[in-house]
């Protein structure tokens, strides 16, 4: 089984929330600007970078919000024959600290853009869901399945 540490960020702007839309191997869905840890990478570093690639914002990591564990059945994976992936999300509260909102060119991500909080995208991973009961706004959050 492959894992997969990754580091996100929930930057929460009063009445709104800032996602990226990820789009890969056929399939997208809004989530969390963030993504994979390099090896000997700390979290805090990983979802700044993260934050900043895929939206253009500085940020500041904030308090952790807590670690979602999921694991992806080979089938569902990406890659043929790779097997089972266990994903680990490390989940920050972040803050905007400059910079300004731009998608990313060439990533795993092709547009960042601000919603508000009451109209979150339905088409969205289940991270973000996971991530919005961890900052205790589970109200947002679609119902676990």
């Amino acid at each position: 089984m492959d894992i997969r540490v990754a580091a996100y960020g929930v930057i929460v702007d009063g009445p709104r929330i800032l996602l990226a839309h990820w789009n890969e191997g056929g399939r997208s869905g809004w989530t969390l600007p963030g993504g994979g840890i390099e090896p000997g990478e700390d979290p805090l570093d990983a979802v700044v970078r993260e934050i900043a690639e895929e939206t253009g914002f500085e940020a500041r990591a904030d308090e952790l919000l807590g670690i979602d564990s999921k694991i992806v059945p080979a089938e569902a994976r990406f890659v043929p024959d790779a097997g089972p992936l266990h994903a680990l999300r490390i989940v920050y509260r972040a803050t905007v600290t400059g910079g300004s909102l731009r998608n990313e060119l060439g990533g795993t991500t092709d547009e960042a853009a601000w919603f508000a909080l009451a109209s979150i995208p339905n088409r969205r991973v289940d991270l973000v869901d996971a991530a919005l009961r961890m900052a205790g706004l589970g109200d947002l959050a679609r119902p676990e399945r």
